[in-house]
C-alpha cells in the first residue's frame, strides 16, 4: 500500500519531532489522519523518511521518524526554464508540469507581450502559490528536491544572467534540430508568451548566446512547450 507522503519545510531526523504548523493542520484538519497513521515525509534535501504519526490533536502533529533512505536521484541535466508569464491557470499547469519532468529551477518573466501585470504584492502571493503547485507536483509525482520558484523579472534581465552551456529559445524561425545540439550538462530553457516573443527579443535572445530551437511544424500553446521541450531534453541529455 502506498503511503501518504508529504514535503515538510524543515529539516527531518530519525526520531520523535513535531511538524510545522502548516503540515500539520493539513495532514490533522484536512485529511484527518490520526495516531498510528504512516506516513513518508521529504524536506527537500534529498532524503526519505518513514515513520508513523504518533501524536495527533487540536495543538499540534508529532511523528516518529524509524527509517531514512535516499530519496529519488535528480536527472543530471539541470534545467533553469525561463517561462513568460500566462494568464489564469496556465502558469500552474506549466510550472506543475516542468517540476514533473525535472526541472531545477523556474523563473515568471515579463515580455513585451506578457498581458499579466502583478503589483508587488501580489506577486508575493502568486509566488508563495507557485511554489505550493511545485511541492504538490513532487509530493506527487515521487521528487525529493523541489525546484525553486525565483522572483517574476524582466525578459531582458534573466537572459542577460544566463551562464549556462546551452540556452534555447523556443521560435518556429531559423531553428536547428535539437537532437543535433551537443550534450549540455545545464540547460536554459526560453518559453515566450501567448503571442510570442517578437523579433526584437529573439534577437536579443541570439545575442546573448541562445540557440533557436523549434519541436515539430505545429506552433504549441505557451503551457504546452515547456513540457514537449523538457520531454524531449530528458530524453536526450537527461534521465529518459
Amino acid at each position: 500500500m502506498r503511503l501518504s507522503r508529504f514535503y515538510i519545510d524543515t529539516q527531518l531526523t530519525l526520531g520523535e519531532q513535531a511538524l510545522p504548523e502548516t503540515a500539520a493542520h493539513y495532514m490533522a484538519k484536512v485529511l484527518r489522519l490520526k495516531s498510528g497513521d504512516a506516513v513518508q515525509l521529504f524536506d527537500g534535501s534529498g532524503h526519505e523518511f518513514r515513520g508513523v504519526l504518533s501524536e495527533v490533536n487540536k495543538k499540534a502533529v508529532h511523528v516518529h521518524l524509524s527509517e531514512q533512505f535516499a530519496g529519488q536521484a535528480d536527472s543530471p541535466l539541470h534545467i533553469h526554464l525561463g517561462q513568460v508569464l500566462s494568464r489564469g491557470e496556465r502558469m500552474d499547469w506549466a510550472i506543475q508540469k516542468a517540476t514533473e519532468l525535472g526541472v531545477n529551477r523556474i523563473t515568471p518573466l515579463f515580455s513585451e507581450r506578457c498581458e499579466v501585470r502583478l503589483s508587488d504584492e501580489r506577486q508575493d502571493k502568486r509566488l508563495q502559490h507557485w511554489q505550493q503547485v511545485a511541492i504538490s507536483a513532487c509530493e506527487q509525482c515521487g521528487r525529493s528536491s523541489v525546484p525553486q520558484i525565483l522572483p517574476p523579472q524582466a525578459l531582458s534581465d534573466w537572459q542577460a544572467a544566463r551562464d549556462e552551456d546551452l540556452r534555447l529559445v523556443l521560435h518556429p524561425e531559423h531553428a536547428q534540430p535539437i537532437a543535433s545540439l551537443a550534450k549540455p550538462q545545464r540547460l536554459a530553457l526560453l518559453i515566450g508568451p501567448e503571442g510570442g516573443l517578437s523579433d526584437a527579443e529573439v534577437a536579443a535572445a541570439c545575442a546573448a548566446g541562445f540557440s533557436q530551437a523549434c519541436f515539430g511544424p505545429r506552433v504549441l500553446r505557451t503551457e504546452t512547450a515547456p513540457i514537449v521541450a523538457l520531454s524531449l531534453a530528458q530524453q536526450l541529455w537527461g534521465d529518459f
